[in-house]
Formats: structure tokens, C-alpha cells, sequence
């Protein structure tokens, strides 16, 4: 009988000493072949849940089978499905960027003949045959990334774990990780099981979200249909004099409730009314405006509705335990 690729996570739980559930019985599928975007801010549980399934964390609780093989009875089977690249890179500095692939596919015995060809088959795909031989001391953060991620492959896994694999990188190093990460799913037909905590970046590539906070998942589905649900666009209005503000935000809260707006603005998810309607609120109350606009829902949006509160900003510390 075929195996199929996917993951099947029942009642997880992780719980640490002397701190609350980073993980409080979480359940999701992934389906073989399908991009899944793991989205939440900081100290989520995302991370731990990462190392649960890719068995370097035993579960307090519950159950999971990752390319059918149970986590915790059969983890050398879990181990030799998948690939992952998890926040810490693990890698060696005095290392070159292709004894690096080298060493990665002698350990999951590959011939000889085959390590070369298939290392440096990796390092084109990802950008890094001119630095292939240049020791990993000398690489910056993106190349870092993207080495890590031509590791996680070197073997052919079925199921790749990408734990918040562009955090800290520059806007063009993302984009070119995010082909590569598309590359995977639509043309090899590999499982993605994806962490972030960029809202663009699951809108982007991921086939279906979900949104977990404080170890529980508040909402899961595709991106189209999460912000479907929300459905009303929100109206941001800036006026041209500061001082104005606070009137400009009981001229919005006539139509609406009060969302997050950038500073010296005011905004209100709409629910009745229109942009038109309040332009002419604004204007008979005199008020001049240096910006207003008009904005479609969001996974933040998502995110705040489940929450009562922002994603965006929402933790500015590292994530422990999650």
C-alpha cells in the first residue's frame, strides 16, 4: 500500500516546567502535497509544535503521524521522511557551502558519485554555486537560509518543516526564498509545513492557515475564505492637522468599530455605510484630510477578530517555548 505524505495531529499538547501550555491540544491535517501556513505571533507555540512533529520534542500529550508514522513510536521513520529547516541553522563556519552538502548526503547515505552531483544540483537551485566554495563564515544571513534549506533536501523528503525560514532577511532574499518554497510544492509535489509570523508571506504561499494563539489554533482555512469571513474593508483617515484626530475618530465611529491605524491616523471596520458616506461626514464636520483610504480585510484582520488583537507587532521578543 502507498504511504501517503501528509501529517495528522489529534489533541496535541506540550506543556513546560513552571510556565503555562506552549502547546494546549492542537489538532490540524495536512494534506500530501499542500503548503500549510502555521501563522501567529511570538511565543505562539508554532516553534514547539515544529519540534514535536520532526521528533526532537516528545508531546506531553496527544498524537501525531507524520508521513504515517507515528511520532513517538516511530520516529526513525518520521526522521527519514522529512527534511527541516528549523530557526538555528545548524551549521559548521569553517565549513564551505558544498562540504556542507557533501557531509549532509554521506549522512543519509548517498553514494559517492551521487553526493557531488546531487550537491551541486542543490547549491544552482538555490543560488550558491559561485559561493559553493567559500567557507560559510563568509555567508550572509540569506545564504545561511538558503543553504539550510538545500540541506533539508538533500535526500528527497516528502514532508519539508520550514520553522520561520525568512525571519531577518532582506525583501530580495524572502522573494527568492519564497519561489524556491513554491518550486517544491507545485512542481515536486512536496508537503510544506510552513511557520511565520508574516502575514504576506502565508497569504502568498500557503494552500490553507491556521491561526493559533497562545498554543490554540483560533482559525483554520484558506486565505480567501479566512478574510471572507471578515468581509468588511476597513476606512483609515488621516487629517491634515494633528489636533484633529480625536474628531476624525467620532466621525469614523459612527460608522463602524475602531481597528488599528497607523500612528496620527484613525480607522473603523466598516459596517454600514461607505468611502462616500464618510467623506461627507468628514467634510461637514470641516475637517481636511491629508490621507484617507479604503482597506480590504487582512489575515491581521483575521487574526484580530479571533484575538481581539493585533498580529502585527503584537510580540517584539525572540519566541521561547513556542
Amino acid at each position: 500500500m502507498e504511504r501517503s505524505y501528509g501529517i495528522e495531529v489529534e489533541n496535541l499538547v506540550r506543556e513546560f516546567k513552571k510556565g503555562p501550555r506552549a502547546v494546549d491540544g492542537v489538532s490540524l491535517s495536512v494534506s500530501p502535497g499542500e503548503v500549510y501556513g502555521f501563522l501567529g505571533p511570538n511565543g505562539a507555540g508554532k516553534s514547539t509544535i515544529v519540534l514535536m512533529l520532526t521528533t526532537l520534542l516528545p508531546p506531553t500529550s496527544g498524537t501525531a503521524r507524520v508521513a504515517g508514522f507515528d511520532i513517538v513510536k516511530e520516529g526513525s521513520g518520521v526522521r527519514a521522511s522529512i527534511g527541516a529547516a528549523l530557526q538555528e541553522a545548524a551549521l559548521d563556519p569553517f565549513l564551505t557551502g558544498r562540504e556542507h552538502m557533501n557531509l549532509q548526503a554521506s549522512l543519509h547515505g548517498l553514494a559517492r558519485k551521487e553526493r557531488k552531483v546531487r550537491g551541486d544540483e542543490l547549491l544552482e537551485r538555490v543560488g550558491l554555486s559561485e559561493a559553493a566554495a567559500r567557507r560559510v563564515r563568509g555567508y550572509s544571513g540569506g545564504m545561511k537560509r538558503r543553504l539550510d534549506l538545500a540541506l533539508a533536501l538533500v535526500h528527497r523528503p516528502k514532508i519539508l518543516f520550514l520553522d520561520e525560514p525568512t525571519t531577518g532577511l532582506d525583501p530580495q532574499s524572502r522573494s527568492a526564498l519564497w519561489d524556491e518554497v513554491a518550486h517544491l510544492a507545485r512542481e515536486d509535489g512536496v508537503t510544506v509545513f510552513l511557520t511565520t509570523q508574516y502575514l504576506e508571506e502565508a497569504d502568498m504561499l500557503a494552500d490553507r492557515v491556521g491561526i493559533i494563539d497562545e498554543g490554540r489554533i483560533v482559525a483554520e482555512d484558506t486565505p480567501e475564505a479566512l478574510k471572507a469571513e471578515i468581509g468588511r474593508p476597513s476606512v483609515e483617515a488621516t487629517p491634515a492637522d494633528f489636533g484633529k484626530l480625536d474628531a476624525v475618530s467620532k466621525v469614523l465611529g459612527r460608522f463602524g468599530e475602531a481597528v488599528p491605524a497607523s500612528s496620527g491616523s484613525a480607522a473603523v471596520r466598516l459596517e454600514h455605510g461607505d468611502l462616500a458616506t464618510v467623506v461627507r461626514a468628514l467634510d461637514a464636520e470641516g475637517i481636511e484630510m491629508a490621507n484617507l483610504q479604503l482597506n480590504s480585510p487582512t489575515l491581521d484582520d483575521v487574526f484580530l477578530e479571533k484575538t481581539g488583537r493585533s498580529l502585527e507587532g503584537s510580540s517584539d521578543g525572540e519566541e521561547s517555548d513556542g
